[in-house]
């Protein structure tokens, strides 16, 4: 039995050409190997397969316009027998001038340690799958001219670098993301038994993101803490009330509208700098990026309009999609938005870490498990649940003095609730 795949959900793009095929009728796919590139003017995106089977047939050609819910291949049931690639990666690039002619693929394979080199091809008129490709065979795509509609390089144009003739002999050792040497590879089977265990999708994907963010963002980390006691003794009651509904009231709700409130007060928390790195992009929305543990990796589904919902609305909504995100049923614009993230640890335990901001976000909050602890209330000590709080930021838009008000501020709102109705 045939299924007819369509195009998914792309967000608020309509009418975007379809700039690769990268099936043909007759070929085996896996789930999540890609079938198309879309590419808009602002961002490249693959679609892949719903399921692993054998395609039946293309319902469309390289250069027709798609929107959501447009057929594009007819998928019949069997078994594929290519390797997994990640799927739906999607990538900031520029749109190439109209008039770039196409010239031929260049015909030498990469130098990967020449200077100039950018790992992740960011300004390379390619698609996601192509720039993976090059990565894994060590070509460097900024040296070479696509084939492909307005210059743009295909995979057929990398296959033909590889093959030029002058390959060396003994490349030099290849070059990581700005310019670093990759660690040098070490056969561990020399030294005992070893087990090869394939990375899931997820980590193949959010790797890249985080390794890019983590080269290009001066990370600095504040922390403080909160006294949550009577929080989180109107929390239980309100979690009490929610069982009976079929939900549950976590403190996460609470940290998502009290971070709204310091968003609000400091709002160089709620922004992005811009593409010059010249100016803020300050966002008048509070879309709350939220970690979710799934058996394959970290996603980061996002609560939008966090502002205007209320404790209980906040908390089904967290409930929903964070089933969603284990069943591995999250889509793209599931995972698409975020102004601020938090990352919580805390039905796990820990007593503090550093969150890794995830850019072109400013910063990100992290929590670990609350405890008890001897507050000094000026007379004595008494037993106080303390929440402790780690805010990670860039540092060239926030500096030390303003996160650490931002902190306070936050930590002040969960500490009285009556404050988040302000």
């Amino acid at each position: 039995m045939a299924t007819e795949v369509k195009i998914p959900d792309i967000g608020d793009y309509k009418d975007v050409p379809i700039v690769e095929v990268h099936v043909k009728e007759g070929d085996p796919v896996n789930a999540d190997d890609p079938l198309v590139s879309l590419e808009s003017d602002k961002a490249t995106m693959e679609v892949p397969a719903p399921s692993a089977g054998i395609v039946e047939k293309l319902l469309i050609k390289l250069g027709d316009k798609v929107s959501e819910g447009h057929p594009i291949v007819l998928l019949k049931d069997g078994d594929a027998t290519m390797p997994e690639p990640p799927s739906l990666v999607e990538q900031q690039e520029p749109t190439p001038p109209p008039d770039r002619a196409p010239s031929p693929p260049a015909t030498a394979p990469a130098k990967p340690n020449d200077p100039g080199v950018q790992a992740d091809f960011g300004q390379v008129h390619a698609s996601p799958s192509v720039r993976r490709l090059a990565r894994e065979l060590d070509i460097d795509l900024t040296t070479m001219r696509g084939t492909g509609e307005k210059g743009r390089i295909t995979k057929d144009d990398v296959k033909a670098a590889l093959r030029g003739p002058a390959a060396p002999v003994s490349a030099p050792a290849p070059v990581g993301g700005m310019g670093i040497p990759e660690i040098p590879a070490v056969d561990f089977s020399k030294f005992g038994p070893i087990e090869l265990r394939p990375l899931p999708r997820i980590k193949k994907i959010s790797g890249l993101h985080l390794h890019r963010a983590w080269l290009n963002v001066p990370l600095v980390t504040h922390q403080d803490e909160a006294d949550i006691t009577e929080t989180d003794v109107y929390r239980k009651e309100l979690d009490a009330a929610a069982k009976d509904k079929g939900y549950r009231i976590t403190l996460l709700a609470f940290l998502m509208k009290a971070s709204v409130s310091a968003l609000k007060e400091f709002p160089e928390f709620n922004a992005s700098l811009s593409p010059e790195k010249d100016a803020l992009i300050l966002k008048q929305y509070y879309h709350i990026g939220v970690a979710v543990d799934t058996p394959e990796g970290l996603v980061v589904p996002v609560i939008r309009d966090v502002d205007r919902k209320g404790i209980g609305a906040i908390s089904q909504e967290l409930g929903a999609v964070s089933k969603k995100a284990r069943d591995g049923k999250l889509g793209a614009a599931d995972m698409r938005g975020a102004s601020f993230t938090i990352s919580s640890l805390g039905g796990i335990g820990g007593t503090a870490f550093t969150p890794l901001v995830n850019a072109p976000e400013v910063a990100i909050l992290g929590v670990v498990r609350s405890r008890m602890a001897p507050v000094w209330n000026g007379e004595t000590f008494q037993p106080r649940l303390m929440l402790p709080l780690s805010v990670s930021y860039d540092h060239r838009v926030i500096d030390g003095a303003l996160a650490a008000r931002f902190t306070r501020h936050l930590a002040h709102v969960l500490e009285d609730v009556r404050r988040l109705v302000l």
